[in-house]
């Protein structure tokens, strides 16, 4: 079996590139064979990408997010713009809106997600969304911006109205799940699962944080816990373990317009 990590923060598990390649051979011995690198800055991503270009297994996203408004850096757009064309750069963001920490103001995020929204379309990449407490801005937001190659709730966290809204709609979204699913008191996740089509479902470790129930004792979490993710949820969803990997598999790589 072979899991795709589609969100991790490896410059977040360690800052010593060394460790973070350790990181990711663990993970590859774990069966995670390809994992999509976020950062939530710009200072951040240029950092990591230089350590972690060579790995052919590792995939990129570029984007400000939105605990980063009130410093985006200068030229930020151009920033951007101009690391999409790097090597195995595959998606804006993860950008969104926070409300639940109040990072600057509600104008200034919005302004913020939409400027990225814009360039992803610009560069026919799916977007990364972060969202926390504003999933009704979000929501009217992408109803309008989203980009043609579609968007990816990481780290899913409304209920499953919310998502049965998404759904509705013509939009090209996928629903991405983290450790917390496997708690058991994440009731209004596990009822989302299961309202969620499979073909839509992705998984990711969100590391370094979301440590799966299985790994509670842990400082952090690493790409190599997926397993334990998918676990839990083949077993929500009374799926064969192999043939639920496979069907994730082929989810992330549609979601990142990746080959199988």
């Amino acid at each position: 079996m072979k899991f795709f990590d589609t969100h991790a923060h490896i410059g977040l598990i360690y800052d010593d590139p060394i460790e973070q390649l350790r990181v990711i051979q663990q993970a590859k011995q774990a069966g995670v064979t390809r994992i999509v690198s976020i950062n939530n800055s710009l200072r951040d991503f240029k950092k990591v990408y230089q350590t972690l270009k060579s790995r052919t297994e590792i995939y990129h996203a570029v984007g400000v997010a939105p605990s980063e408004v009130l410093t985006p850096g200068s030229n930020w757009q151009k920033i951007i713009e101009e690391s999409l064309s790097l090597e195995r750069v595959i998606a804006v963001g993860e950008t969104g809106l926070d409300y639940y920490k109040q990072f600057g103001d509600k104008k200034s995020q919005i302004e913020l997600f939409i400027a990225q929204l814009d360039i992803a379309r610009r560069h026919n990449l799916p977007v990364i969304i972060h969202n926390r407490n504003a999933g009704n801005d979000v929501f009217d937001i992408l109803k309008e911006r989203i980009p043609d190659a579609g968007a990816i709730f990481h780290c899913y966290s409304e209920d499953a109205a919310f998502a049965r809204k998404c759904l509705q709609t013509d939009m090209n979204i996928y629903f991405s799940f983290a450790g917390n699913l496997t708690y058991r008191n994440a009731r209004n996740l596990h009822e989302s699962v299961l309202n969620i089509p499979v073909d839509r479902i992705l998984i990711e470790t969100e590391s370094p944080f979301m440590i799966p129930s299985e790994y509670r004792e842990r400082k952090r979490t690493m790409p190599a816990y997926l397993p334990s993710t998918a676990r839990f949820l083949a077993e929500m969803l009374n799926m064969d373990l192999e043939k639920l990997s496979e069907q994730l598999w082929e989810n992330s790589c549609k979601a990142f317009n990746l080959p199988l």
